[in-house]
């Protein structure tokens, strides 16, 4: 119990002692006041019994913040009875007015946990890790800027930072960056067969779920491998962006990466993310052992895992059959524009939903804070 609380409600002090007072207007001042008193606790409990039968959110605004008053009130008052030995039977049933007023108003200002079906649990993995998703992207980000700029300033850097996976050995590494003929071959868009399409696009499925599942559960650590895989994920793109934006084939190499870019990326980023609620479970565990915190982390962090797997599917699935064809630079942007929008909508709507809970929770802490700077 706060000073300030006693003190607001220290004009009510003679009647709850019990005190007689001498002159002929003690007698009715102090029946007065007591009065009152049985009177809010009174109206208390008839606003608790209307939040029992209709639930608390469902009562009139007005009834809500005279709850959350008269509550902030009443414990006052039972401290003070409780301190001078007031009447027994009148502490017993204003504390059960105050245990039962504190579980609806307290309880209401918890975070509801999104249990009652897997899309929830989903959601709320989601718009509860915006923070860490948005880390995980300047992580990558700023590993792109390091390897484009370590490219433009020693082009022998490429030899170590350009992905094997390209299947480029040093020789057509350097001839890649010098010669735009065969950039202009690297980029070229020839039709391809549906079962070759098919077995590359099953091949680049598997490669880029490995290396979510890495980001993912390499969290454990702290999270710091995690923080490498993502940073050296941003090296490669800088470094593949430093060999084809010095010249005319630059639209021609974003009409390349963007329509597979934005899911892939979107999708490591999510992994990274889950291994960053691992590593901070692990990390930052509080009052809870780390066993403990992992696992209350973990159905978020294996949700955001989860929503990375289709997400590497349908990456994939460009890959193989949008970028290995012989479409125009139009469609291949409209492809893009398609996959940002869609991600961009849904980041309105998570935001949306975030507030809408914020809302639902906090709330109450308004009432409750009212209450505080009345009493």
């Amino acid at each position: 119990m706060s000073g300030s609380e006693i003190q607001a409600a220290t004009p009510g002090r003679l009647a709850d002692q019990g005190h007689e007072t001498t002159g002929p207007e003690a007698a009715p001042a102090a029946t007065g006041r007591l009065d009152r008193l049985e009177s809010a606790a009174e109206e208390l409990a008839r606003l608790l019994d209307d939040a029992e039968n209709h639930r608390l959110r469902a009562l009139p605004f007005d009834d809500l913040r005279q709850l959350a008053r008269l509550y902030r009130g009443q414990t006052a008052r039972l401290a003070r009875l409780r301190d001078r030995g007031g009447d027994s039977d009148r502490i017993g049933h204003l504390n059960s007015l105050c245990v039962r007023a504190h579980g609806f108003l307290y309880s209401a200002r918890q975070r509801p946990h999104k249990r009652h079906t897997i899309g929830q649990l989903f959601l709320s993995a989601l718009s509860g890790t915006g923070r860490l998703q948005l880390l995980a992207w300047a992580i990558m980000g700023a590993g792109a800027i390091v390897g484009y700029f370590l490219v433009l300033l020693d082009p022998t850097a490429l030899y170590a930072l350009m992905p094997g996976g390209l299947g480029y050995d040093t020789g057509q590494i350097d001839v890649l960056y010098r010669s735009a003929e065969a950039r202009e071959i690297f980029l070229a868009r020839d039709s391809t067969a549906a079962a070759h399409n098919a077995i590359f696009g099953s091949y680049l499925f598997a490669n880029n779920t490995r290396v979510g599942i890495m980001a993912f559960a390499t969290g454990l650590l702290f999270g710091l491998p995690t923080v490498l895989l993502q940073f050296y994920n941003g090296i490669m793109i800088g470094t593949i962006s430093a060999i084809f934006l010095r010249d005319d084939q630059a639209i021609t190499f974003l009409a390349w990466i963007l329509p597979h870019g934005i899911p892939e990326l979107t999708a490591i980023t999510l992994c990274c993310t889950a291994g960053f609620v691992l590593g901070r479970a692990v990390a930052t565990p509080g009052r809870s052992t780390r066993s403990e915190a992992l696992r209350r982390a973990g159905p978020t962090a294996l949700a955001l895992f989860i929503t990375s797997v289709p997400l590497f599917f349908v990456a994939a699935w460009i890959e193989s059959f949008v970028r290995e064809s012989a479409l125009d630079t139009a469609p291949r942007f409209a492809v893009a524009a398609v996959g940002a929008a869609i991600l961009f909508a849904f980041v309105l709507f998570l935001r949306g939903r975030g507030d809408h809970d914020s809302a639902e929770i906090d709330w109450i802490d308004g009432l409750i804070g009212e209450s505080d700077s009345r009493a």
